[in-house]
C-alpha cells in the first residue's frame, strides 16, 4: 500500500517481462521481491495458532487474481483442506524454531499436487478466511491465550 498523488494505491504482485527488465532505474530506491513463477492450481493459506493448523483453499477464478489473489477478492471460492504430512512437518519445524504460536503461511499448489512455500506472516490475516470457510480459528485464537488444549 502507498499514497502517490494523494491517493491511496495498492501495489500487487505481477509478472516481470523482457521489457520490464531493459530499464532498472529506480529499482534500488525501493523494496522489492523476485520470485519464479510456479504454476498453480490454487494457493492455500495455513493458519496456525498453536497446535493447530487451519488449511484453506483459495480458488481464483480470474487471470488477475489467479497472479495475485488480493487484486480480485470476488473471483474466489475457499473450501477446507488437508496439508500434506512433510508441509506439516516443515510448518511445524519452522513455528518451533522461531518460537511463533501463531503464524499465516501462504502456499502455491501445482497442478500435480506440489506445495510451494510463499511466506510465513506471524501477524497474518485470518478473519475472513474463517468467515468464508467456517475454520474455528478465533477460537483457536482464544483457547491459545487461554491455555486450553483441544
Amino acid at each position: 500500500m502507498l499514497i502517490e498523488d494523494d491517493q491511496f494505491k495498492a501495489v500487487y504482485t505481477r509478472r516481470v517481462t523482457e521489457d520490464d527488465l531493459a530499464d532498472l532505474r529506480g529499482i534500488s530506491t525501493t523494496a522489492h521481491l523476485f520470485q519464479a513463477w510456479v504454476d498453480k492450481a490454487y494457493e492455500v493459506r495455513l493458519t496456525v495458532v498453536g497446535d493447530r493448523l487451519f488449511p484453506a483453499e483459495v480458488h481464483a477464478a480470474s487471470d488477475a487474481a489467479h497472479t495475485d489473489w488480493r487484486s480480485d477478492y470476488r473471483s474466489l471460492t475457499y473450501r477446507t483442506g488437508t496439508a500434506p504430512p512433510n508441509v506439516v512437518e516443515g510448518v511445524r519445524r519452522y513455528m518451533d524454531r522461531l518460537d511463533l504460536r501463531f503464524a499465516a503461511f501462504d502456499f502455491v499448489v501445482s497442478p500435480d499436487g506440489v506445495w510451494t512455500y510463499l511466506e510465513a506472516n506471524p501477524c497474518g490475516q485470518w478473519d475472513w478466511i474463517e468467515h468464508a470457510t467456517g475454520l474455528p480459528i478465533a477460537q483457536a485464537i482464544a483457547d491459545e491465550l487461554q491455555g486450553v488444549s483441544r
